[in-house]
């Protein structure tokens, strides 16, 4: 725990200045940012992401955060890192364990954004500062950094619009939502709704139980069984993980051809499927600016700085206002747009995308 008095201190006597100093966690100072700390050698920050079914997370959150803390704090620089397996009480402990660490900073995607609430709190009042990563979780966050969420919603609504084209009269679309423990999977929703309601009839909508791709499939076999698969033109998958299980249902039912599925998050096995006309499209989130953001934040909160400087807008959570906010912007990814990306950081190789298995529609698609 550092130790740094509080300007009251100064002017009590010593008994209760060493009672101050034993305190120095308490929720009055330990804003993490709010006072200059005398931090500027190596650091240990924990980064606690929320989930490894999406490939994500290891594949390049993870890398890319820990290798921009390096850069910016030193190769001395340690950082932490747990993953709590779509697990909220395992988060929790998570948080525990970064604060029995005493790490100088912690950067947290939040499997359930309300009930980590207390954990971030706890932190706060230990003078650990909390980054909010991708998902905007409740209690004294000092800083937060995602993409812009709303936009993913309406990405997706508006291809699915495009490639229903005049089906969009024609029949009903189910809508597969993601988990009502995410924050931004309202987000997601919302802007989806705000492009879809009025030009095609939702015949049902699900809010799938913890973004799983075997919830998704039970989903979308119910939606076959009520609504008749010659009904059905178009499904909005709010993630790609959750878009495997749905068209792995909709091969089950014997669709003749499959309509049009979204996605989100350009994971290996849906940009295959994009290649191989089962998926429709998926949104490209740009996860290095998103990273870096999350790094960048960490570092200057853990050396007492204040976020501000770096973060140049604001968002505010059910608890929270005005928290400093860094928001990247998405982007469709089509058939049409896999070869801008290929190769770059963040996205994958020419040789993990074109296996044998999709080589034929690697050269259709112009990926050699």
């Amino acid at each position: 725990m550092k130790t740094h008095l509080r300007r009251a201190a100064v002017v009590v006597a010593a008994v209760s200045m060493a009672v101050g100093l034993a305190a120095c966690g308490s929720a009055k100072e330990a804003g993490g940012g709010d006072k200059k700390k005398d931090k500027k050698g190596s650091l240990t920050i924990g980064l606690l992401l929320p989930e490894n079914q999406t490939a994500r997370y290891e594949r390049f959150d993870k890398p890319l955060i820990e290798k921009k803390i390096k850069e910016l704090a030193g190769t001395g620089t340690t950082v932490l890192y747990e993953n709590a397996k779509q697990d909220a009480s395992v988060q929790q402990q998570q948080v525990d364990t970064m604060i029995t660490k005493k790490v100088d900073a912690l950067i947290l995607d939040s499997v359930d954004a309300k009930s980590i609430a207390s954990s971030v709190k706890k932190a706060t009042d230990k003078g650990i500062p909390v980054v909010a990563y991708d998902r905007l979780a409740e209690g004294p966050v000092k800083a937060y950094t995602s993409v812009d969420n709303e936009r993913v919603g309406r990405i997706q609504g508006e291809s699915l619009l495009k490639a229903l084209g005049g089906d969009a009269a024609k029949g009903e679309i189910v809508m597969m939502n993601g988990s009502v423990t995410d924050p931004n999977a309202k987000m997601y929703k919302d802007g989806a709704h705000a492009v879809l309601d009025g030009k095609v009839k939702i015949g049902k909508e699900y809010d799938t139980k913890e973004w799983k791709p075997e919830n998704a499939n039970e989903n979308m076999k119910g939606a076959i069984s009520s609504l008749g698969k010659d009904r059905i033109v178009g499904v909005y998958s709010a993630n790609d993980g959750m878009a495997g299980g749905i068209i792995t249902a909709l091969k089950s039912a014997g669709f003749d051809r499959l309509p049009p599925v979204t996605g989100q998050d350009a994971e290996l096995s849906a940009v295959q499927r994009i290649l191989a006309d089962e998926q429709f499209m998926s949104v490209y989130k740009p996860y290095k600016p998103e990273a870096d953001a999350a790094a960048e934040l960490a570092v200057a909160l853990a050396r007492g700085e204040k976020p501000d400087g770096i973060a140049k807008s604001t968002v505010d959570s059910g608890s929270e206002k005005r928290i400093p906010s860094i928001i990247v912007t998405p982007f469709a990814l089509t058939k049409a747009d896999i070869a801008q990306y290929v190769g770059k950081e963040g996205f994958f190789t020419l040789n993990e995308i074109c296996t044998a298995k999709y080589k034929a529609q690697c050269e259709k698609a112009g990926l050699k």
